[in-house]
């Protein structure tokens, strides 16, 4: 087990996804652009996370990328809730999210090269 990678890519992902969300909110940028922005957003890093760890299959990075979705709801859990109250976990948007967390990082195994397949 990857210890920080398994603590620290949970924190880089509510990071990255925290200052690009602050940065749409001070400039207004809201709707369905800035949704499928956030999303394109979380593809990526997630996605970047997943292939840091260097598996070469989706179940090794599993636990890892459920983890990494608890951490995440967890920190929302301690920065938002105080402000925003639980009304926010009304809202579907933040659970897809969520789900995101966990899905994008098991596909990063088929965006990687690999050395070892024959034609």
């Amino acid at each position: 087990m990857k210890f920080g990678a398994l603590f620290g890519q949970g924190i880089v992902i509510y990071a990255v996804m925290y200052l690009a969300l602050q940065i749409f909110a001070i400039h207004g940028f809201s709707g369905l652009s800035s949704h499928i922005v956030a999303i394109v957003i979380l593809v990526i890093i997630a996605t970047i996370a997943g292939r840091s760890l260097k598996f070469r299959s989706w179940t090794d990075i599993a636990p890892y990328s459920f983890f990494w979705m608890l951490e995440v709801i967890a920190i929302d859990a301690i920065v938002t809730l105080p402000y925003v109250g639980t009304i926010m976990y009304s809202d579907w948007r933040i659970w897809v999210g969520y789900v995101l967390v966990a899905l994008f990082p098991l596909c990063a195994p088929y965006t990687q090269h690999r050395d070892d397949l024959t034609v």
